[in-house]
């Protein structure tokens, strides 16, 4: 009976995130400078799956279809990766610090950003290159790991902070030898996040690396949720733990890794949703990875909403996140630190 009702809340906090967003994606077409109606919203998406007469002139269409769906979307699918991240990463170390970055994996791909800024490059290859940086870091963090503690997760922890270190002495490096007037500019309204630039190329390259990661996150749930009971554990039950160890890894840096090149660094998410959801639906990993998606992307969407709405296009991000998540992880820290102990 009890797990029958512990089933019914979890379907119902589900749908009702799930109507949330539905509703925000909707009414975020609604805000920003240009002014569009609802029922041309609907009718101007719609138009492109059943005939409708246009009504609408060509610059509201590119507006909805150019500029704020793609920039909703990608707000969703960053906010939901972060978030399922920093839930896998969480569950993983048993750590309720625990964030996407953990390994490095921002300041390899803010490095890589930046190095390529430096020589005015194009966006494609300021994502690229933090893409391969990002990659490089969490490899090196794994590698070190590997060789000085094997399978010990306290010196993987180690060794991702030596990485993200030795990467933001680089950035340091390179923020010093920019250009003041451009390219330094440009490397730090970057590194402070922003989906201010979002466009449909964006959206195509986030959503595959988003679908493979979420599947091997599902595939491998129950041996995750055994996993947080401890090693020793989940061993004893049959559970491959080097094999799950490194599908968590890979899943959650592929996540990170694709947000943070092209969104830039937006922090804060990957450590204070999962948090959320937890009080939501409880610690189990399959239900908690599922509602940290929805709530990450509630959470991201909202607040690029706000930035949108006070008309401040270019406020970035990171800024929102940080000062609206360190006051709210630390109400929520303080609920569920005995969970933690």
């Amino acid at each position: 009976m009890a797990v029958a009702r512990k089933r019914g809340r979890f379907w119902t906090v589900m749908a009702i995130l799930a109507i949330a967003l539905i509703i925000l994606f909707f009414a975020s077409f609604l805000i920003g400078r240009y002014p569009i109606a609802p029922a041309a919203v609907w009718d101007i998406i719609c138009s492109h799956f059943i005939n409708i007469p246009v009504y609408w002139d060509a610059t509201m269409e590119q507006v909805v279809l150019q500029v704020r769906l793609p920039r909703i979307l990608l707000g969703i699918l960053v906010g939901g990766a972060l978030s399922i991240s920093g839930a896998s990463y969480q569950t993983l170390f048993k750590n309720p610090m625990a964030s996407p970055d953990l390994l490095g994996v921002s300041a390899g791909a803010g490095f890589g950003a930046s190095l390529v800024m430096l020589d005015g490059g194009t966006w494609w290859q300021i994502q690229s290159s933090a893409f391969l940086f990002g990659i490089i870091a969490v490899l090196a963090a794994w590698l070190i790991s590997r060789v000085f503690g094997g399978q010990n997760i306290t010196v993987l922890v180690l060794a991702g902070i030596v990485v993200s270190s030795f990467f933001q002495s680089l950035l340091s490096i390179v923020k010093t030898l920019a250009d003041t007037d451009d390219a330094l500019p440009s490397i730090t309204f970057w590194l402070m996040g922003s989906l201010g630039r979002a466009n449909a190329d964006d959206v195509l390259v986030m959503l595959p690396a988003t679908v493979i990661s979420l599947a091997l996150l599902f595939f491998f749930r129950y041996q995750i949720d055994t996993l947080a009971a401890g090693e020793a554990e989940a061993a004893s039950m049959g559970v491959n733990v080097p094999l799950v160890k490194v599908v968590v890894i890979v899943s959650s840096t592929l996540l990170t890794v694709s947000a943070v090149s092209i969104c830039g660094i937006i922090g804060w998410i990957g450590m204070v949703v999962p948090h959320i959801a937890r009080l939501l639906v409880g610690a189990s990993y399959t239900k908690l990875a599922a509602a940290s998606f929805l709530v990450g992307g509630l959470f991201l969407l909202i607040i690029d909403n706000v930035i949108r709405a006070i008309g401040v296009g270019t406020l970035p991000l990171g800024v929102l996140t940080s000062l609206i998540g360190t006051p709210v992880f630390v109400v929520l820290l303080s609920k569920a630190r005995k969970a933690w102990l």
